[in-house]
């Protein structure tokens, strides 16, 4: 296949942009012994003998969703979608005991292996991007494609733009929600600052600081504004287990062997077809992160949607996805 421009895109807007595909329900589900006292929650959606892509959802520490099957046409293509270790339905809830980025890398093999599936496309937005690049770097072989949603490389960069200093600049008033649970003289260290509340054994500390850091990702994610959690999401128990996986994940700097080693890595998938799309305004995960992959990965389509932010629903990401996943079919 001719391989797509290394040049930027420009997503278009308007009554052109491609929407959604309809809704369906899954065609097999369960759950992976995973090891590690882990069960892991997966489904299966679309055509028992279509293409096979694994799509992994974000956080780290969030769940997947109907609408993330929605991407794909459901008449062409196989969806594997899981729970990654602690999240939603997988078990035991919120754990963070043998939870680290490596465990995932290799349950996502685990999963291939399990549903017989020889290689697939990997497709992930935020948290999900850089476990599909943390995956298709180690397994390589094992890749057709990527789609890459949101691109965060999990650096000290990005983690001070966001829970230290950065897009505070930009929201002023969600950032004082942020810092209340915080005493003023831990503030030099937000993310351990709030490790400690979301590790503490009472488990209303653990509730207050979890619903201030939902928060602020909430007020951050979409130029539509504040974006509405699924009703899941308001139970405590689902909010506890998404802040504390994911600022498990942040406080160890994302299990990297060092700061940027992802980045290192991408002339292991040069020749692997890929898609970047970035809303131009993400301020949860700044371009920047995105324009340094392209930079390394110059094979790779790169997408930008200027009226959009960081959500996977806002309609330019939407458009851009899925002419994407269109477009892997023939790879």
């Amino acid at each position: 296949m001719e391989r797509a421009s290394p040049s930027p895109q420009t997503a278009m807007s308007g009554a052109g942009r491609r929407g959604l595909f309809v809704e369906t329900e899954p065609f097999h589900q369960g759950w992976m012994n995973v090891g590690d006292g882990h069960e892991v929650y997966y489904e299966e959606c679309g055509a028992r003998l279509g293409k096979p892509a694994v799509i992994l959802h974000g956080g780290p520490g969030g769940a997947i969703n109907p609408t993330m099957r929605r991407f794909f046409d459901p008449a062409r293509w196989r969806m594997a979608l899981f729970d990654q270790r602690g999240c939603g339905r997988s078990r035991p809830n919120a754990s963070l005991q043998a939870n680290d980025t490596w465990a995932l890398v290799e349950d996502i093999e685990r999963l291939r292996r399990h549903l017989g599936v020889e290689t697939w496309t990997v497709f992930g937005g935020s948290w999900g991007s850089t476990l599909a690049l943390a995956y298709a770097v180690t397994h390589p072989e094992r890749v057709d494609a990527l789609i890459l949603r949101g691109v965060f490389l999990v650096t000290d960069a990005e983690l001070n733009w966001f829970y230290q200093d950065g897009a505070s600049n930009l929201f002023p008033d969600a950032w004082e929600r942020f810092l209340a649970p915080i005493p003023e003289a831990e503030r030099g260290d937000l993310v351990r600052a709030y490790h400690k509340r979301l590790t503490h054994p009472d488990r209303r500390i653990q509730a207050e600081a979890a619903a201030a850091w939902s928060q602020w990702e909430g007020d951050t994610l979409s130029l539509r504004g504040p974006q509405a959690r699924p009703a899941k999401f308001n139970e405590t128990d689902f909010a506890v287990a998404f802040a504390r996986i994911e600022c498990h994940y942040f406080v160890n700097k994302g299990f990297f062997p060092h700061d940027g080693w992802l980045l290192d890595q991408a002339a292991k998938i040069r020749h692997i077809p890929g898609w970047i799309v970035q809303g131009r305004f993400d301020v949860v995960t700044p371009m920047r992160a995105a324009w340094a992959l392209k930079k390394a990965w110059p094979e790779a389509r790169f997408d930008i949607v200027w009226d959009a932010g960081h959500a996977s629903t806002e309609p330019g990401v939407i458009d851009a996805l899925v002419r994407a996943t269109d477009a892997a079919l023939e790879v």
